[in-house]
């Protein structure tokens, strides 16, 4: 039986035999900017006798100049050793085995190097089979995710090419494209996350199997594919990222109602919008962690087109009770055919859209009332992304915000909260 092997596959097996290594002066990433903790947590592997590297998206990051949000540590070790050699360590995940190991808030993730056929053509059901570093890059996504560093010699070590790429400001896919997306078709949202956020172009077969591909991506979970784009709405890239989605077709496989709203109208003014938001974000004048937020941002230009459609029909104004009952429905109707929303985000994201409502009629009388609702702030940092897209919005802004730091110093409504987590 005559074995094919396709040219990209060979070259990447020649690497695996010389991996390139990359000294201090030829990568200079700083030891400074290297998270402690996860040197302590490499530098105990070791002395246990196991290999072990910072990988991944870290080494990424301070590659491109940009600062880590976190760093992950890839290692011989397998699980079970982990948790013996950290007494703060927790293992987690039935799919793809790992250990989290904590420093008070922080979590320095610990993964095993994974084997397996990296080619195979099917979905990855279960990731949990043990190999070398060598098998465990080949398996990873793109090649600038492919990269060990080796904090002891401040070397990057690299089997797939990924500092050429990242030089040339490429994103390439490890091994076949078409393949890799139909292992984890979720691979496609991160490529279009990582050409929004890095500003990278993508690499002309892995583009094409991204538009081959992209229909698989309802095979994916929809818990994951909602995490990744939560977090990229609240990354401060999310315009870049959801022009891209919409370009690309993966908007009309995830949101096809929204997708239709941009086909249909445009969607400049939702991604004028998002830009401000990241505007905002990046300059540290808003706080992105509360997500409704965020995804009210997203919605907000199609949710005023339907209840402008809806006013329209019945020829006369919505009251405030009709304008809530219209967003639960559009949140509704968006996200249901694939992903289930949390309760507490879906009614969070309705009470911000249909009290923007509440802003346009009262905005410049004498007295406004500010509602008993400890998550009344969000509103008005919609408000004030609005504001800062639409400069005419600036009084109305200024107003409801002096109203209301006026209602929270004579403690008429709670201050600015978010709920704790409850404790297990």
């Amino acid at each position: 039986m005559t074995l094919l092997i396709t040219f990209d596959i060979i070259h990447i097996l020649l690497k695996t035999l010389n991996p390139n290594i990359y000294p201090l002066d030829d990568h200079g990433i700083s030891a400074d900017k290297i998270d402690p903790h996860a040197c302590q947590v490499i530098e105990r592997l070791k002395a246990a006798g196991h290999k072990a590297y910072l990988v991944g998206g870290g080494v990424r990051d301070l590659l491109l100049g940009f600062p880590p949000k976190d760093f992950d540590v890839s290692t011989s070790a397998e699980p079970e050793e982990i948790r013996l050699l950290f007494r703060n360590a927790i293992l987690i995940g039935r799919r793809f085995r790992l250990a989290h190991i904590r420093f008070g808030k922080k979590i320095i993730e610990v993964s095993t190097f994974r084997a397996g056929e990296s080619e195979a053509d099917t979905l990855i059901v279960r990731d949990n089979i043990w190999g070398t570093e060598e098998e465990d890059v080949l398996r990873r996504d793109f090649t600038i995710n492919g990269l060990f560093y080796d904090p002891a010699t401040q070397t990057v070590i690299d089997y797939v090419g990924g500092v050429s790429d990242i030089e040339k400001k490429v994103l390439r896919s490890i091994g076949t494209p078409s393949t890799r997306f139909r292992q984890d078709p979720v691979r496609m949202i991160r490529l279009l996350k990582f050409g929004a956020r890095f500003h990278l172009e993508i690499d002309e077969k892995t583009f094409e199997a991204l538009f081959e591909s992209k229909h698989l991506i309802k095979q994916s979970s929809p818990a994951r594919v909602l995490e990744e784009l939560l977090r990229m709405l609240e990354s401060g890239a999310a315009g870049p990222f959801f022009s891209l989605l919409y370009e690309h077709g993966l908007l009309d496989e995830l949101l096809p109602e929204l997708a239709q709203f941009f086909r249909t109208t445009s969607p400049e003014p939702s991604l004028r919008l998002l830009k401000s938001f990241d505007t905002l974000i990046q300059e540290k004048l808003l706080d992105a962690t509360e997500r409704a937020l965020a995804l009210s941002i997203l919605l907000l230009p199609f949710f005023e087109s339907y209840v402008q459609l809806i006013e329209e029909q019945k020829n006369k104004p919505l009251h405030l009770g009709q304008i809530t009952s219209a967003a639960n429905h559009l949140i509704h109707y968006t996200f249901a055919p694939f992903f289930k929303l949390p309760n507490r985000l879906r009614a969070i994201t309705g009470m911000l859209l249909s009290n923007q409502y509440r802003f346009m009629r009262k905005a410049v009388k004498a007295a406004v009332k500010i509602p008993r609702d400890p998550m009344f702030f969000l509103t008005l940092e919609l408000l004030k992304v609005r504001a800062y897209q639409d400069p005419s919005l600036e009084p109305v802004f200024a107003v409801w915000q002096e109203a209301f730091d006026r209602a929270v110093s004579k403690d008429l409504v709670p201050p600015k909260h978010r709920p704790s987590r409850r404790r297990r």
